[in-house]
């Protein structure tokens, strides 16, 4: 049976009924007939919550990807048997991970749009994060101009839209993969794309906001070189 990625079409889903498919001793973890629990997974970290089973409410503690399985790692006894049960995400965490990730891409959209310079990297935590882009010199005036060109794409209110495209379609698409190395796995038949509407369109697995407003101001708070043409700039939400 495949299981139903529900975060993969809405990411503002935070409670869900389903059902145990599996359960796996060894990891203390449940595998779900459907679920809204994020993996992990290009720099973006896993989600976090609470699995309750029949009244009673449990951690989990990690959410994890085994090929196409997807495993709920639980902080408690794990049930015997295949039951109903219901999920419901850490939804503060999750809804700042999705502006964290959404304000990424549109730094990453204003500087290919502008300099035309690629990802090389990228890490984020809840409303901070880091990239690293092909740039060969790298100043505080160029810094300040980025942060404030950011900014100014927050305040016009972009909808973001999410499509699960057939490969063939999406490798036709130009610039989609913006890292310097293609991480989309070859098996893949179908590439999933996250567009801010008039500026990026990339495939990306992670969950956003539905507007470019919800980010919030975009600070750039430190840049600093890794490498003869590779800098890193780190950013922060209020």
């Amino acid at each position: 049976m495949i299981m139903e990625l529900l975060y993969q079409t809405d990411s503002y889903k935070r409670n869900l009924k389903t059902e145990i498919l599996a359960l796996d001793v060894d990891r203390n973890a449940v595998q779900l007939k459907s679920t809204i629990f994020y993996p992990g997974g290009g720099g973006q970290p896993a989600d976090l919550g609470w699995i309750d089973f029949k009244g009673d409410l449990l951690s989990i503690i990690k959410t994890e990807r085994d090929g196409p399985k997807i495993w709920h790692v639980i902080d408690g006894k794990i049930p015997q048997e295949i039951v109903e049960v219901e999920l419901k995400i850490d939804w503060d965490r999750r809804y700042q991970l999705m502006r964290t990730h959404t304000a990424m891409h549109i730094l990453c959209g204003v500087i290919w749009r502008d300099y035309q310079a690629q990802v090389t990297g990228g890490n984020m935590e809840p409303l901070s994060g880091r990239m690293d882009f092909e740039f060969e010199n790298m100043s505080r005036e160029l810094v300040d101009e980025i942060e404030k060109k950011i900014n100014v794409e927050v305040q016009n209110a972009r909808e973001i839209e999410v499509k699960i495209l057939p490969r063939e379609i999406a490798n036709k698409i130009p610039d989609l993969i913006r890292t310097k190395i293609n991480l989309l796995p070859p098996h893949l038949k179908e590439i999933r794309t996250v567009e801010i509407i008039g500026l990026d369109l990339q495939a990306d697995g992670g969950t956003h906001v539905q507007n470019t407003s919800e980010v919030g101001k975009i600070r750039i708070t430190e840049y600093k070189s890794k490498g003869k043409i590779n800098k890193r700039l780190k950013i922060q939400l209020d």
